[in-house]
């Protein structure tokens, strides 16, 4: 039978350390975990890049480096795996440069037992599920659970600057459902409100993972395509819109490829809202 205990990472230069850890983790009286040791700054990185362990106790000293400048590592900015800093000593602002750094905890290693390791493991789990939580209704639309409109025009945005940095193709859809008022009225807005559910679901189905699905307001969805000039994203809103039609509704498209001449995410916009306005113009159930 497989091991199915949550897994702790352990970072410390110190292998006596870990033993120490492993061994009080041991005398947990709630949930037993597995504590997994990495014993330099670049086994450590290694391992929370992975993003598979639910909490991570990092101590300060990690030979040349220390674990402030870890938590600083571009590459953990999109790892949500809680962090417990550890020092050996109680002295000077350590502790809040960790907690600024993103911590969640911090503890003295002459001070902990087993009763105050679990108590901080517990605390910043149930922390981090509650910043996770936040973070999701802060970015996400409740009905449909794509982005909402603020965090896709942040997205978006960063697209923007990235296509202009590397000179890089970026298309962006603007779909809108036909006669949305029309299906209100004959199946109620509840019966409404299913078959927006159900179109973002088609569309989600339909893009890559890199690519973004945004509530964009009402009847209305936006579709950021990564590395996609005008000709891709056409395409690939031809295929959308005929994903679309096995629901019983149709869609109407608007396509803009993003240029220099378009310089930011509020141009791509506009541009798209133009051509979706095309679209219905010349009778809805299709792509301009």
């Amino acid at each position: 039978m497989a091991d199915d205990k949550r897994k702790v990472l352990l970072i410390d230069d110190e292998r006596g350390q870990a033993r120490l850890m492993e061994a009080m983790m041991a005398k947990f009286t709630g949930e037993k975990f597995e504590l997994r040791w990495a014993g330099t700054y670049e086994e450590g990185l290694a391992e929370l890049e992975r993003g598979i362990y639910v909490a991570c106790l990092l101590d300060f000293h990690l030979g040349d480096r220390d674990g402030l400048d870890l938590m600083r590592e571009p590459s953990l900015q999109a790892v949500n795996t809680p962090v417990i800093f550890l020092t050996n000593v109680n002295t000077g602002d350590v502790d809040v440069q960790a907690m600024d750094a993103g911590a969640l905890d911090f503890l003295i290693k002459s001070e902990v037992n087993p009763r105050a390791l679990e108590r901080s493991l517990r605390y910043a789990l149930r922390l981090q599920e509650t910043l996770l939580e936040l973070s999701r209704l802060a970015t996400r639309d409740l009905m449909t659970g794509l982005y909402n409109r603020s965090e896709g025009l942040r997205i978006l945005e960063n697209e923007v600057t990235r296509a202009r940095q590397f000179e890089r193709p970026l298309a962006a859809l603007l779909v809108n459902v036909d006669r949305m008022k029309a299906i209100n009225e004959a199946i109620s807005p509840a019966g409404g409100d299913k078959v927006l559910v159900e179109v973002a679901k088609v569309l989600v189905g339909e893009v890559r993972a890199v690519d973004a699905v945004v509530r964009w307001g009402g009847d209305e969805f936006g579709i950021w395509l990564c590395e996609a000039d005008a000709v891709q994203a056409r395409r690939e809103a031809e295929r959308i819109r005929e994903a679309v039609k096995a629901l019983g509704c149709t869609v109407s498209i608007g396509v803009a490829e993003w240029s220099s001449q378009r310089d930011s995410a509020a141009e791509l916009m506009d541009a798209a809202d133009k051509a979706l306005c095309e679209a219905k113009w010349a009778g809805r159930d299709r792509v301009a």
